[in-house]
């Protein structure tokens, strides 16, 4: 029976340990908050029979062996070092760490240790994204990916997280090095580092306001953010957050040297799209039934699955889960490799670089940055 233990029981604990009761095997022995409150509340909910305050009491009375941090990014560092080094395996969630150095550093410590640790990058593992990299394991693409396209959308009308931040310059998102955006777009990032090299030659970023968070008082707090990258080997991504685009978008595109890969993950999609060797007016014609072939292909089925109880809300999470247990359990494959993990954080420094400056105060525009 694998032993786990959340810190931090705010709104997303519930889902960690929803998915966690998904997995057999396991089971939520413990969980901490400063506020105790919030801690016994969790605890009360989902019948879970430690409750504690003090992170050292938790680890010392309930000995976890793997540890959920949901806690504002600031304190991942602090946390998740003083569970390794207790002997815990730890699952951060996102943003990973503040800085791509802190990354580097829980890592090195991890390895020390001889513990797992991974990022809760869940978005990386819904079942069209597991789909997608099969597909590209099997070569559809015709060799390496030449370009990437990430889409990733916000919605300023959930007033019960953008009120509270908007209303408070020391609010936790706020103090942030990428504020808002810190908070949000590694889900977007972490797909592109998948197909990244490490060596990153050119960082673009430009972020603004939209009229809408103008409207809501949020000056300098950036939601629109578009982003050009490329590395050593040529290979270029682009990356666009926004909470003006409608309908939202959450979507890769992964462009290869004979075919594509489209992923909707509003939808639950991945389009092939091959070449076109379609020849005279045969081009306007075929292509469209082929498309409408994949869609098909997909509704039918997402519609199996759900019949079948593998389709539901947070499967990216319980896989994530479920994998990363299965590193450290039973000796089976890391579910994101720590290069990637690294990377991403790494890409989010250089991008918040430019966009707020070291200092956090003064907004910079399309300055490039080498890596």
């Amino acid at each position: 029976m694998i032993r786990v233990a959340i810190i931090g029981c705010g709104r997303i604990a519930d889902q960690h340990v929803q998915a966690i009761h998904r997995i057999p095997g396991c089971q939520v022995v413990a969980v901490c908050d400063r506020e105790v409150l919030m801690a016994e509340q969790l605890a009360e909910r989902f019948e879970v029979k430690g409750s504690f305050s003090e992170v050292s009491s938790m680890l010392r009375t309930a000995t976890p062996d793997v540890v959920h941090i949901t806690t504002p990014p600031q304190g991942h560092f602090t946390l998740a070092k003083e569970c390794l080094e207790a002997g815990a395996h730890v699952y951060l969630e996102k943003p990973f760490t503040v800085t791509g150095d802190e990354a580097a550093s829980l890592v090195e410590l991890a390895r020390k240790c001889k513990r797992e640790i991974t990022a809760g990058h869940n978005y990386q593992f819904t079942p069209e994204m597991c789909e997608m990299r099969k597909l590209v394991k099997e070569g559809f693409l015709g060799g390496d990916p030449v370009h990437l396209e990430s889409h990733f959308s916000y919605d300023l009308s959930d007033s019960t997280y953008v009120g509270p931040l908007l209303g408070s310059r020391n609010h936790w998102v706020r103090q942030l090095p990428g504020q808002l955006l810190h908070n949000i777009i590694s889900h977007g990032i972490a797909k592109l580092a998948e197909f990244l090299d490490d060596d990153i030659t050119s960082v673009v970023a430009h972020a603004e306001e939209s009229p809408r968070m103008l409207e809501l008082g949020g000056k300098e707090v950036f939601d629109e953010l578009r982003v050009m990258i490329r590395d050593a080997k040529g290979t270029t991504a682009f990356f666009c957050f926004s909470s003006r685009i409608k309908p939202g978008v959450n979507q890769l595109r992964v462009y290869g040297p004979k075919n594509s890969l489209f992923v909707d993950q509003g939808c639950g999609s991945v389009i092939r799209v091959p070449a076109r060797t379609d020849r005279s007016y045969l081009t306007y014609f075929l292509p469209p039934f082929r498309m409408a072939r994949e869609h098909r292909k997909n509704g039918w089925r997402n519609v199996f699955a759900f019949l079948g109880r593998r389709l539901f809300q947070d499967f990216g999470m319980t896989d994530l889960i479920r994998r990363f247990y299965g590193s450290f359990s039973s000796e089976g494959m890391r579910p994101i490799p720590y290069r990637e993990i690294v990377l991403t954080a790494r890409l989010m420094d250089m991008i918040f670089e430019q966009v707020y400056g070291s200092s956090n105060e003064a907004p910079l525009a399309y300055q490039p940055c080498t890596a």
